[in-house]
């Protein structure tokens, strides 16, 4: 069995300056929520366009203190650890604050750090604030969930990063290996128009990488430098500078976790690289998500923030390359998010088509209480099915050998905009296994 791992959790412990806000009131872990987790949406203000789009946070979720004072409340921390022959004995830590620095829910950070034996290494800091910030009179914040600015800045060093070659028919045993550094920084908004919380949503991203590439240490494989060296070559030593860019018309209800509606977009994603080459991945996707009668569960209970829904989801993409990118920016399928059930980055190329769904079920829809404060929201279950293709052009998508995995996998959720993943993928060369946060779509 292989593993694809992207966890990208919480938090930050740097020493910000805290904001200042209105003395608060003694905490009270059961004010706006009942004792099993259930939470009356309260009622919105007139004026608050499209409210269905905005999330409520009651007091009892808004715990003050420390990111350890608040932890399982607001803060998750997660310890990893892993052994593997090509990489060696390993660990660290993911922690996502989803109310970073005591903001009453206006910022969120997540911080992940990892290490092995044999030197691969992976440290990367997330930020997001939410634009659009109310507080009710009565107590709790809404947020409207569409516009948010980012920023993000990351290290990698991966020794077993896989390359078998382009197309959609490479074989298995045509697997190579190489190593990769990555450093990241980027920053980026995203809002919708003409109001927030409207169905028109752009979000746009500028993020600045460099790479260097060397020999890989996937055991009994070759490197990519010995069987395609020129490739190796022009990505090695590369910085480039990324424009992403996507609109589209969405009508789901959330885009964190969605019950139901539809987005239809396209993304426009340009790199400038420090070789001269300009190129370009063009795509159009869509999504459309129906909410199902309960399954295991009775549903929601009056009005509530967060009702247990049952839902269908279905999302595809087509992307397609102009101009010239490194191997390792190319359109792939495989791994966290895209035909799980093959190894990451299994198939590359200039063009890709891919479609998934998934039936996602709560297991148990009030969660787990551990005490007044400490609690999980949900814990549901994932049935997925995907099947894709790539190929050298667009134009060559429909002539593309076929593709497809299925599985299934745990939902563990903490809000509605706070869900992590376990995935197992079954595909026609074994069994992929995949820990993330956020839904693959």
């Amino acid at each position: 069995m292989r593993r694809s791992c992207c966890l990208c959790l919480p938090l930050l412990l740097a020493p910000f300056a805290r904001a200042q806000d209105p003395p608060r009131a003694p905490f009270d872990p059961l004010n706006g929520m009942d004792p099993d987790g259930r939470i009356t949406r309260p009622k919105i203000p007139d004026d608050v366009p499209h409210p269905e789009r905005w999330r409520y946070t009651p007091e009892a979720r808004m715990k003050p203190g420390s990111v350890f004072e608040r932890f399982l409340v607001s803060s998750f921390i997660s310890p990893i650890l892993f052994r593997e022959e090509d990489i060696g004995f390993g660990g660290g830590f993911a922690l996502t604050d989803v109310d970073f620095r005591d903001q009453r829910y206006r910022e969120f950070a997540n911080i992940l750090a990892t290490y092995s034996e044999e030197g691969q290494q992976a440290f990367r800091i997330n930020w997001s604030r939410w634009t659009n910030h109310r507080e009710l009179p009565e107590g709790g914040v809404l947020r409207e969930e569409r516009g948010r600015i980012y920023a993000r800045i990351g290290y990698e060093k991966t020794l077993t990063r896989r390359f078998f070659g382009f197309g959609s028919r490479t074989r298995q045993d045509a697997e190579t290996s190489y190593t990769e550094e990555l450093s990241t920084i980027g920053a980026g908004w995203r809002f919708s128009l003409p109001d927030p919380g409207s169905d028109w949503v752009v979000r746009s991203d500028l993020q600045a990488e460099h790479h260097n590439l060397a020999g890989g240490r996937v055991s009994a494989v070759n490197s990519t430098e010995t069987i395609s060296p020129d490739l190796v070559a022009d990505g090695d030593s590369l910085g480039q500078l990324w424009w992403t860019n996507t609109f589209g018309w969405d009508t789901r209800d959330s885009m964190a976790q969605p019950y139901e509606g539809i987005r239809i977009g396209g993304t426009a994603n340009v790199a400038w690289g420090t070789d001269g080459e300009l190129g370009a991945i063009l795509g159009i996707d869509g999504q459309h998500v129906f909410a199902l009668p309960p399954l295991l569960h009775l549903g929601g209970q009056g009005v509530e923030e967060n009702p247990p829904t049952d839902v269908l989801a279905f999302g595809a993409f087509v992307q397609d390359t102009v101009g010239d990118l490194p191997f390792y920016s190319l359109p792939t399928l495989g791994g966290t998010n895209t035909l799980r059930g093959f190894i990451q980055n299994r198939f590359t190329d200039r063009a890709a088509a891919h479609f998934s769904a998934e039936y996602r079920v709560n297991l148990i829809p009030r969660g787990i209480t551990f005490n007044p404060t400490v609690r999980i929201e949900r814990i549901g279950l994932g049935i997925f099915y995907e099947c894709g293709t790539v190929a050298g052009g667009i134009e060559d998508l429909h002539q593309g050998r076929y593709l497809d995995s299925y599985g299934f996998g745990l939902r563990i959720a903490f809000s509605r905009e706070a869900v992590f993943r376990v995935d197992w993928g079954y595909g026609n060369e074994g069994t992929n296994f995949t820990l993330a946060f956020g839904n693959s779509f």
